[in-house]
């Protein structure tokens, strides 16, 4: 059978900023026929994620992420459904997904290492399972939760960077349901910080490419930051943390300001505001996700549960073809996405 598949093309160096033409769109082929305990799917959605950066790298700088190679099919978070199966568990129809799912059209898989979709749970809106009801929402959810220290009734204040992407969308409005009684996102642009304030219920949000980053964060939190969920690093994050409180939280989701320098996870801070974090007892732990997977089906289903009450508001980005997975990407890394970025690849 003939299929569509996207390659690593190119690497972008350790420093250097990833392009469209990283990546190389090809006709290839697939066995006509399946083996026992295989499905074969054709692809609906593909997830594009600023981890991936690292994954471009022929070192990850990290022993969980295995880097793509040269001229092999990428993966990441994908959706499909089941076009024909010899795995007893699983149907043709059956929606499925998987954290490795190769950048390509149609694909046979071990059904055992594919998960079973239940679209109800997102009132049908399946790339959801990618972003507020997957890994995005999970990171989000868990990380308030196991490093934020957010308690309903304590009056804190709770700062998100990358306030507008997939996580930091979440991010904010999950800080809110935990019991924040204020929520601060800083995005890039201003059509992101009005949506997060108009759309996702943050009480305010500050334009970072605009005026005094400093100056907006003490008018708007002027009783100090108590959580920090940190997407980005660099410089907006040491002055998020110079207006910390003591025994304040970080929650270290990300740091995509420095996903193309190669420096170190997570990369120190500067000496004065490593001297901050250590005077006012400011945790900055880094968190995976993936350590915390007992709690997962527990946290799906809640965040599945506020999406169906209409608490959690999703927005997505959505390109389709497979063959703009490469620009998706570039765009994502440059910001240039509302909440998730999406490939649809077909219908």
């Amino acid at each position: 059978m003939i299929i569509q598949r996207v390659v690593l093309n190119s690497r972008p160096g350790k420093n250097g900023v990833p392009v469209a033409e990283n990546f190389r769109l090809e006709q290839s082929t697939i066995a006509d026929t399946i083996q026992a305990g295989q499905v074969r799917v054709r692809t609906l959605y593909l997830s594009v994620d600023p981890y991936m950066r690292c994954r471009m790298n022929e070192d990850t700088g990290s022993d969980y992420l295995l880097p793509w190679q040269l001229s092999e099919v990428a993966d990441g978070g994908g959706i499909g459904v089941v076009e024909e199966s010899k795995h007893d568990n699983l149907a043709k129809g059956d929606f499925v997904t998987s954290f490795n799912w190769p950048w390509q059209t149609v694909a046979i898989l071990d059904g055992s290492l594919l998960q079973k979709l239940v679209p109800q749970l997102v009132n049908g809106r399946l790339s959801y399972f990618l972003g507020a009801a997957g890994v995005t929402g999970l990171t989000a959810l868990l990380g308030i939760k196991e490093k934020g220290h957010v308690a309903v009734g304590a009056n804190q204040t709770m700062v998100v960077s990358g306030a507008a992407g997939a996580c930091g969308s979440l991010a904010g409005q999950i800080g809110r349901l935990e019991g924040c009684s204020r929520v601060v996102g800083i995005a890039g642009t201003d059509e992101k910080c009005s949506i997060l304030v108009q759309e996702m219920g943050f009480d305010a949000a500050i334009n970072y490419k605009k005026g005094d980053v400093a100056e907006q964060l003490r008018e708007l939190c002027p009783g100090g930051v108590d959580v920090y969920f940190d997407n980005v690093g660099g410089d907006i994050s040491d002055t998020v943390i110079s207006q910390m409180n003591q025994n304040s939280h970080i929650i270290l989701c990300g740091q995509i300001s420095q996903y193309n320098k190669d420096v170190p996870y997570p990369p120190p801070l500067p000496p004065d505001i490593e001297k901050i974090q250590k005077e006012r007892n400011i945790t900055r732990e880094r968190f995976l996700v993936l350590n915390y997977m007992d709690k997962q089906e527990a946290s799906i289903l809640q965040l599945c549960q506020w999406i169906q009450e209409g608490k959690l508001k999703v927005r997505e980005t959505v390109v389709e073809g497979l063959a703009n997975i490469g620009a998706a990407f570039q765009s994502m890394m440059d910001g240039g996405n509302i909440g998730k970025q999406i490939v649809s690849v077909s219908k």
